[in-house]
């Protein structure tokens, strides 16, 4: 299958050219080969290439930065999203976006299934759900898939920040009060590897095993790493008061995926594991 994939300069961009290159023709581009918010590049790419399916990865995921620039968040993440699944069902072209968790406000006591109300409470969930909308209604012939607490070798993420953040001042301040999923980038390219081409359309949420809060996945990193789990200090949202509110719990329901693919992601620690052995690597 031919593939055409944007944002592949990220972190699952990465994870996915050993899934995918194996077995399709894909088309990898970054930012800087093809900008979403463009339209006519959009339609001219498409139209040359003809992709038989698009997996559309770009987006604006730094939270607190959506917060304070809640325009460029629009631009990419719901207009971006709606650009790309015009030019899809152009080319009739099965289109696969990536979403999160974070379109969900919270407060639900059980894990959130695909279908329960949406209700983001900061910018970067509200845009992706209009990403979200704007996909489904252009075009059927696509899957959403939701994820959380994506982390991966060479990414900007929770994992990185917190290794980065221990070496330079030796301690760390982390919430004990937001619960998620946390999910290895290798595990969710597999899992997309096992859902583009299924013809299986519709919303899937996909997680790496086992539930935790950002605090004591901080600890788990450290003692990964063979540091002092006990330098991660535990903090709340108020306290921290970062631009952009998240949800206090947005553990995500799999098990659609699951049944529907036969196939459960591992647990996070031994994502966390692979992460900090090949970063140790010389």
């Amino acid at each position: 299958m031919k593939i055409l994939v944007t944002g592949a300069s990220g972190q699952l961009g990465r994870a996915l050219r050993p899934v995918l290159e194996p077995r399709h023709d894909v088309l990898w581009t970054g930012h800087e080969d093809l900008d979403v918010r463009d339209l006519s590049a959009l339609r001219a790419l498409t139209s040359q290439e003809q992709p038989e399916a698009i997996l559309h990865l770009a987006a604006v995921a730094q939270v607190d930065a959506c917060e304070t620039h809640p325009e460029g968040a629009a631009e990419v993440n719901a207009l971006g999203s709606r650009y790309v699944a015009i030019a899809a069902r152009e080319v009739d072209a099965e289109l696969l976006l990536v979403s999160t968790d974070y379109v969900f406000d919270g407060e639900s006591t059980r894990p959130y299934a695909e279908y329960d109300q949406t209700h983001p409470i900061n910018v970067y969930g509200r845009s992706k759900l209009h990403g979200e909308r704007a996909t489904t209604s252009i075009w059927g012939r696509h899957y959403i898939v939701r994820t959380s607490g994506l982390f991966g070798p060479g990414g900007v993420n929770f994992v990185e920040t917190i290794r980065s953040l221990h070496a330079r001042d030796g301690r760390v301040s982390v919430v004990t009060d937001q619960v998620c999923r946390p999910t290895y980038a290798g595990d969710l390219a597999t899992a997309i590897g096992h859902v583009l081409g299924s013809g299986a359309y519709g919303t899937f949420h996909i997680s790496s095993a086992g539930a935790t809060s950002w605090y004591d996945l901080a600890r788990a990193v450290l003692e990964e790493c063979g540091a002092n789990p006990n330098d991660v200090r535990p903090t709340t949202t108020r306290e921290l008061g970062r631009p952009a509110p998240r949800p206090a719990y947005s553990v995500l329901d799999t098990r659609a995926f699951e049944l529907t693919f036969g196939h459960v992601l591992p647990h996070w620690r031994n994502g966390l594991r692979k992460v900090i052995s090949r970063s140790s690597e010389p």
